[in-house]
């Protein structure tokens, strides 16, 4: 919506879950000149009703259907008829403002509740989706949806109306022109959210959206003011090492770009470019938001369970998109890289009542060596508690947690030169109270997990240049793209007991 539309629609939080089926709005001038100035049917929403109700499902009829009918419900046609059979026979009962409307006869077809308000020159109407049986037919005031469809009425209404029920022929017809940029914010998808209520009269001259696109159900307003562009490339990496030549390490690479587009227009066109390395190993497992409109076929053919044969489609990789508002997931993948960042060996030994622990952590050379942070975990499960800890790191500093029977190793924001690192020593449990319990981690089964960070590095050298993001745009947009290494999930086992194997590929 636009700042003036913002100024003055005010808005009012709807809460619980309720969705329209179909809303009208119908203007009259005491029975005559009648016409219906705007509907709207949300067909996700019907696509739910019809499961619902299944056999006794009732299709919502043509406007000039439901306008015929709604009349005559109303008293508002055939003035030379003042008894109606289906409005006014004394086995009727009706519960206004929820109105029956019989699309075919008096035992089948009817709609219910049909929900309506009418003042001045209007009358509001919309279907809420009921989801209760047919029969018998649920007390009104236990029906969440006929409660807050008649709040959604009521904030229309007194949004296309000024105080009084009175307004200007183009004040109307203006209010009415904003109706689809309105209910596309309020009520995506028939689901209100939000109702306008009465503000400042609205200008016959706040402009709608740029040339004759028809803002989309799922784009639910449009951006005003400065343009800017998002790009974020995180790459996580995931290992499970064993230090034992018995078990092979395993490790994968999957890769998620994250965008938040900031720029104005209906469906503004945005192409963000992924590049590899010339010696890269192409992405492969590739995923694309349903905003990308269109792909190269090569780029979601390559798959991690094909043998690589070089042929592969290695970039650059282009995904032109409409964006949403809302920060979203552009595209995800996978990448095969032959070694995991940080290589490790655990040893653990049981030594007269304590045990003895080494670890040595290696960073590879092809990993930038600077951390936003990085620290190694070391818990131990089914003891008693730590007494006395002897133990030494050659970089770092380490933090003993005795109560949780944790060691936590906090090697900082660079490796040594060398870029090896080791812990040594030996810890007591000779507490007076047990530590955690671990259905696993038994014995001489433990693990040291790795929780790491590398700014602006990914290990298949995937990147976002910021001068080949384009955006098709009035206004020059302001670009940011960044790239991140993560851990997760990254164990190293102790080589000297049991530990869980997998004998395939680390799945996602």
């Amino acid at each position: 919506m636009t700042r003036k539309k913002q100024e003055v629609v005010r808005r009012v939080r709807i809460t619980g879950q309720m969705s329209v089926r179909a809303l009208w709005i119908i203007s009259h001038d005491k029975g005559d000149n009648v016409s219906i100035r705007f509907s709207r049917r949300f067909a996700t929403v019907e696509h739910r009703a019809k499961r619902l109700a299944g056999s006794s499902y009732v299709a919502v009829p043509d406007e000039s259907t439901v306008l015929h009918l709604l009349l005559t419900e109303l008293g508002l046609s055939d003035s030379d008829k003042s008894y109606v059979a289906v409005r006014d026979d004394c086995l009727n009962c009706p519960r206004s403002p929820a109105l029956e409307l019989h699309a075919d006869s008096p035992d089948k077809g009817v709609l219910w509740p049909v929900l309506a308000i009418s003042q001045g020159p209007l009358i509001l109407a919309c279907l809420p989706l009921v989801d209760a049986p047919p029969e018998p037919r649920p007390p009104l005031s236990s029906l969440l949806s006929v409660s807050q469809g008649l709040t959604l009425l009521s904030g229309l209404q007194a949004f296309l109306l000024s105080s009084g029920g009175k307004t200007d022929v183009e004040g109307l017809a203006s209010r009415l022109a904003m109706l689809p940029s309105v209910l596309s914010q309020i009520c995506p998808l028939g689901t209100p959210l939000d109702v306008p209520l009465l503000g400042s009269p609205a200008s016959p001259t706040v402009p709608g959206p740029a040339g004759n696109q028809k803002q989309p159900a799922w784009k639910t307003g449009l951006h005003r003011g400065r343009a800017v562009v998002n790009v974020a490339l995180v790459e996580t990496v995931r290992s499970m090492q064993y230090g034992n030549r018995g078990r092979q390490d395993l490790w994968d690479v999957y890769g998620t770009v994250t965008c938040k587009c900031e720029v104005e227009g209906v469906l503004p066109n945005v192409t963000v470019t992924l590049t590899l390395p010339p010696n890269g190993s192409p992405l492969q497992d590739i995923l694309v938001h349903p905003c990308v409109t269109s792909l190269d076929s090569s780029i979601l053919t390559a798959s991690s369970v094909d043998n690589y044969d070089g042929s592969a489609f290695s970039g650059p990789y282009k995904f032109p998109f409409s964006p949403p508002l809302e920060p979203f997931r552009l595209c995800s993948y996978t990448s095969q890289v032959p070694v995991p960042p940080i290589l490790g060996l655990y040893q653990l030994k049981e030594e007269e009542n304590q045990l003895r622990v080494s670890v040595t952590l290696k960073l590879h050379e092809s990993v930038k060596n600077s951390f936003e942070y990085c620290e190694a975990h070391l818990p131990f499960f089914n003891r008693d508690q730590m007494g006395v800890v002897d133990v030494k790191v050659s970089s770092g500093q380490l933090d003993i947690s005795k109560e949780k029977n944790l060691l936590i190793w906090g090697l900082g924001q660079k490796f040594p030169k060398s870029r090896e690192v080791t812990l040594e020593g030996k810890i007591s449990f000779s507490g007076p109270t047990p530590g955690p319990n671990d259905p696993l981690c038994i014995g001489l089964t433990a693990y040291v997990k790795l929780y790491f960070k590398v700014p602006d590095m990914t290990l298949s050298g995937c990147c976002v240049d910021q001068h080949s993001v384009q955006v098709y745009s009035s206004a020059k947009p302001r670009i940011a793209t960044s790239r991140e290494l993560l851990s997760k999930e990254y164990f190293l086992w102790n080589s000297t007991g049991t530990a869980p194997v997998s004998s395939g590929q680390m799945m996602l």
